[in-house]
């Protein structure tokens, strides 16, 4: 089998001691990668109940059978563990290079486990591996901490993921950064590598990815340069990345804006896709082999206000959450707060949710200014939000609380806090509303990792006969559009049979701007350049068997750790009708048809339709019965 090093490197922080694992053909088209490699390890060696930052906990750094080829958006390092912010089953994705140059570097994922005694970075190359001292690093930012590992290492092109102070001070959503401009965002993945000590892993390798068609490889990357940019997805991707959503979902009237209070947003001209890129955007930039080049990096020198375009720019998620949410105009002051969370590491997201939560209780007396440290917590105030960014990351003040997420936040604060949240199984929702596409309100309630926007294709793809996801995921046997709006059992097969993809494309290290239904690369060419890196005779049918045992893998990890049915549920907020803009006085979900579409899935998956945990003759069925709940 071509396209793997056929090693794991497991770390043991704690004794600073490592070994590999050695598997074959079976184990890879069995897990593929990503979270496949990571559930297969934590359900063996992971006992349930252990406090996600204790040092039992493992944080699983993979690859995929097919990252690291040169083949269009594969590019996607896959970190999973047991979330501090959710309790269960973590997991997050991010571009750029590392994960390729770990691929180079001989391994195809690391497990680490244990905790270093003092802080410590992990430096990887060409299958050899060093621990080395960190405390030099531990406090300092990330872009002057690359610095540092690269002067060390005498080698400008070695590539670091690590975490910032943020992480390191176990804020629950602190994520991991690489190449400072690409994230593991959401689950809090970056706090269980600050609980080890571990600063960072840097990463070097000479050796190419074995190819088994290298030739049919490069004529994929090439047909996707040329005749898949020329997809108006593809286009509009290349020219403002994901903030093109502002703009769209302001004119649907669901934007979300002052903490979910509003779908519009009256400063919605200063903070849309096109207004980033003509004014403060730079250069845009891509991640390993993929022509796309959808990442945003923005620029800005004032005198009051100073942001360095090596920490990337915002997204529209980042744009949303601490932009619209918290009524914020300024582009200047919403880069700002991105490259603080860069630097701090920081989910972006969860840091906006969680500020809105503040501003939300703040104005409705349920926080004092002496509560805030002084700060007038008003939404629009935003030279709070930049303060309250540095109080999260340093767990000062009223900062040590938000550190926490909303959900838990809300509860210390208590006097009815809790309806100003918005999450599910503790983490935040993104900058959806399910109540415009259902499907959306499906994939945050049934999401293993907590609520998600990413985990299947949105509903408007599907919206009619010639809409482009209708047209092009054919063969995942969706034949017939669906209404944005419908919570049938039409919306809940949907949603089923595109869970099950995006989570393959997600364990394929993939990117879903590079594959229908968001990119321009068919489902036949996915498979095509699977068998061209792999040499093995695949199927789709096989891919998305791996990929659904992957959910099931997920399901049962979380009901071992005390999740169940009543878990997937959704914020009360999309049960109401909207309160402003074109869709005032309608939009709720009703709560009958979510109920009966959650029950469904869970018939059509094979779960008990009353806990939904996984039958056994399901698990048999996907050859993982030896993970059964006992």
């Amino acid at each position: 089998m071509q396209g793997v090093n056929g090693k794991i490197l497991k770390v043991d922080l704690s004794n600073q001691e490592y070994s590999v694992d050695e598997h074959g053909e079976n184990f890879y088209r069995k897990y593929v990668g990503g979270r496949g490699f990571a559930l297969y390890y934590m359900h063996r060696e992971l006992e349930p109940g252990i406090d996600p930052l204790a040092a039992e906990n493992m944080l699983v750094f993979a690859t995929s059978i097919v990252v690291g080829a040169p083949g269009p958006a594969i590019s996607r390092l896959i970190v999973c563990g047991k979330s501090p912010l959710t309790g269960g089953f973590g997991e997050s994705e991010a571009g750029g290079f590392w994960a390729p140059e770990l691929k180079k570097a001989g391994y195809d994922a690391i497990v680490v486990t244990g905790k270093a005694e003092q802080p410590v970075y992990l430096w990887i190359k060409d299958g050899q591996v060093e621990f080395r001292d960190a405390e030099q690093l531990w406090g300092k930012e990330t872009g002057e901490v690359q610095d540092l590992i690269r002067d060390e290492l005498d080698d400008k092109r070695v590539r670091v993921a690590q975490i910032g102070p943020g992480s390191e001070n176990l804020v629950k959503y602190g994520n991991i950064t690489n190449d400072l401009g690409h994230f593991n965002g959401r689950n809090g993945l970056g706090a269980v590598m600050g609980s080890k000590n571990l600063k960072a892993i840097a990463v070097k390798g000479s050796e190419s990815v074995e190819l088994a068609d290298k030739e049919k490889v490069i004529e994929i990357n090439k047909w996707t340069a040329k005749e898949g940019m020329k997809n108006p997805l593809a286009e509009a991707l290349h020219d403002v990345g994901t903030l093109g959503s502002v703009r769209a979902n302001d004119e649907a009237g669901a934007l979300p804006t002052r903490n979910w209070n509003k779908g519009k947003f009256d400063g919605v001209d200063e903070i849309a896709g096109e207004t980033w890129r003509d004014t403060i955007g730079k250069k845009g930039k891509g991640c390993f082999a993929c022509p796309i080049r959808c990442k945003r990096v923005v620029e800005v020198d004032q005198d009051s206000i100073k942001v360095d375009p090596k920490y990337g720019g915002p997204e529209y998620e980042t744009v949303g959450a601490l932009g619209s949410t918290l009524e914020i105009k300024s582009r200047e002051v919403i880069a700002k707060a991105n490259e603080l969370c860069n630097k701090y590491t920081l989910d972006t997201i969860s840091t906006g949710m969680t500020i809105a939560l503040a501003m939300e209780c703040y104005e409705n007396g349920l926080l004092s200014q002496e509560d805030c440290d002084g700060l007038e917590l008003n939404f629009g105030n935003q030279d709070a939000v930049l303060t309250l960014i540095e109080k999260i990351a340093q767990r000062e003040g009223i900062g040590d609380l938000l550190a926490e997420g909303s959900l838990r936040a809300a509860e210390e604060i208590g006097q009815g806090a809790e309806k100003y949240v918005h999450q599910v199984k503790g983490q935040e929702v993104a900058m959806h509303d399910p109540r415009v596409k259902t499907g959306v309100g499906l994939q945050y309630a049934l999401a293993d990792y907590g609520a998600d926007h990413m985990k299947a294709a949105h509903d408007t793809f599907y919206t009619a006969e010639d809409t482009y996801g209708t047209k092009t995921t054919k063969a995942l046997g969706i034949y017939e559009p669906v209404d944005p709006l419908s919570m049938g059992a039409d919306k809940a097969r949907l949603f089923m049979n595109l869970d099950i993809y995006w989570t393959l494309i997600d364990m394929l290290g993939a990117c879903c701007f590079g594959y229908v239904p968001r990119g321009p690369v068919p489902l036949q060419m996915l498979v095509e350049l699977v068998q061209a890196v792999t040499g093995l005779d695949i199927s789709l049918r096989e891919l998305m068997e791996a990929a659904e045992r992957s959910i099931d893998m997920a399901r049962v990890f979380n009901n071992k750790e005390g999740f169940t049915s009543e878990d997937d549920v959704l914020p009360e907020r999309f049960f109401e009708d909207f309160n402003d803009g074109p869709l005032q006085g309608e939009g709720a979900i009703d709560r009958d048809d979510f109920y009966e579409a959650v029950k469904l899935r869970y018939e059509m998956m094979g779960w008990d339709p009353e806990t939904g945990v996984p039958k056994r003759s399901k698990l048999v069925k996907l050859g993982i019965d030896w993970i059964v709940v006992k």
